[in-house]
């Protein structure tokens, strides 16, 4: 019989001072250090199967920069690419990863030299470190976590609080033993905007980061954080607001993240030492039709040059002056990590909360987790009915790929991953 092994490492991340803060308007610079960033990996491995879950403390990840760290993982390590899962705890106060209209390139220097090879490193240490283990998972309802899209009077959507909103509540804590009970590592997943920092020109973990502190004091284990589906939701702060500005917030918000961590942790009733699986295949991710030529020419002329706007449509325009067909569906690599009556669901997206709660619901796996931001970017995943409402999030989605994305995306993505958890009996 195969025994599940489990090994971690970690390496600092942390940028150098004067570097562009990605989740902050393009050319805000930090000027202080509340806290080191940090990549934590860990190891799985069970009957010759292999996987990597990668932490890493940045914003969001570039596409194809996630894809070239996974392949050098996968060389260092000999796990197979498709089994590594990347996921940006989606921190505000981090470096350029991503690069976005009107947020500048991503900072080339500080990927290539500090981000790419410390991920390798923590991932080598590892898989080197791998060791007889078990695991257990517990859940608790949080309050952490606020939907952000405050509905106002005219029935316009800001970011703000809205008290009524969905937002998931749920908290998972992934816990790793070694045989002699013996904490190894923990993951917490939970799904809120890392905004609790905001207006501070500070490099920073944001709330996350006091919350895997309380829950490492507790186990006396390294701790990593998943994102859940952040796409509309904030951070409960006593501000009311989406953002937070003095530490404070950072603190108070990451203190109540903190404590239901501890609590779900303390949860865990059972362990098992077995069960690792893993699948791979494609999501097709339908689109819609451009818009046409003359449309995308003339609005791209009254767009204030350098906008988001006037980008998206120069982008449209360029594809016909090409003569690009047209385009009705996107296939996106996915991998699914299973781990007993656990599957990890990455998405390259900011998704919205309702699309967690409906995947974990038609899910056969007692605990679904989806990770938002994971394995690179693109952009926000809105639910279809919060499509006629616009705002900020539905304006992002609705520029981010030249063949917008189909109203019905939500339904389309849960779907497809729903085929691909077939090929993953579950073993809880």
């Amino acid at each position: 019989m195969s025994i599940l092994s489990v090994g971690i490492g970690r390496r600092d991340i942390t940028p150098a001072l004067g570097g562009q803060l990605f989740g902050y308007p393009g050319g805000t610079v930090s000027t202080g250090i509340d806290d080191a960033l940090r990549a934590t990996a860990i190891f799985m491995a069970d009957g010759g199967v292999s996987a990597l879950l990668v932490s890493i403390e940045v914003c969001l990840i570039n596409t194809t920069l996630a894809n070239r760290i996974r392949k050098a993982v996968s060389d260092a390590t000999g796990v197979d690419e498709k089994h590594v899962i990347l996921s940006a705890t989606h921190t505000h106060s981090g470096p350029n990863t991503a690069g976005m209209v009107g947020w500048g390139d991503y900072d080339v220097a500080y990927c290539e030299n500090i981000l790419l090879p410390r991920v390798v490193e923590a991932s080598v240490e590892a898989a080197r470190a791998a060791q007889p283990a078990t695991f257990g998972v517990g859940t608790i309802r949080s309050e952490a976590g606020i939907n952000r899209r405050e509905i106002l009077p005219n029935g316009h959507v800001r970011l703000g609080n809205n008290p009524w909103g969905l937002f998931d509540p749920t908290m998972t804590v992934l816990s790793w033993a070694g045989l002699d009970g013996k904490p190894l590592a923990s993951c917490v997943h939970y799904g809120a905007h890392c905004t609790a920092a905001f207006r501070r020109p500070v490099v920073s973990r944001d709330w996350a980061g006091v919350m895997l502190d309380i829950l490492e004091r507790e186990t006396g284990a390294p701790a990593m954080f998943t994102q859940g589906a952040s796409g509309d939701v904030a951070p409960r702060m006593a501000n009311g607001e989406s953002v937070g500005g003095p530490n404070e917030y950072v603190r108070e918000a990451g203190a109540l993240a903190g404590l239901d961590a501890v609590r779900a942790f303390r949860g865990i009733k059972s362990r098992r030492g077995t069960g690792l699986q893993v699948a791979t295949g494609e999501l097709a991710l339908p689109l819609q039709q451009r818009v046409p030529l003359e449309v995308a020419v003339e609005r791209a002329a009254r767009a204030n040059p350098g906008s988001r706007e006037a980008d998206y449509y120069g982008r449209v325009a360029e594809t016909y002056r090409q003569n690009l067909p047209e385009q009705t569906r996107l296939m996106v690599p996915q991998t699914l990590v299973a781990l007993g009556d656990v599957v990890l669901v990455p998405f390259l997206f900011e998704v919205f909360s309702e699309i967690s709660m409906r995947l974990r619901a038609y899910s056969p796996f007692a605990h679904t987790l989806c990770l938002g931001t994971s394995n690179g970017s693109l952009g926000y995943l809105p639910t279809q009915c919060q499509l006629a409402r616009g705002g900020y999030e539905v304006d992002v989605a609705k520029t981010e790929s030249v063949w917008p994305w189909a109203d019905d995306l939500d339904t389309r993505i849960i779907q497809e991953n729903l085929k691909l958890m077939e090929a993953l009996p579950c073993t809880g």
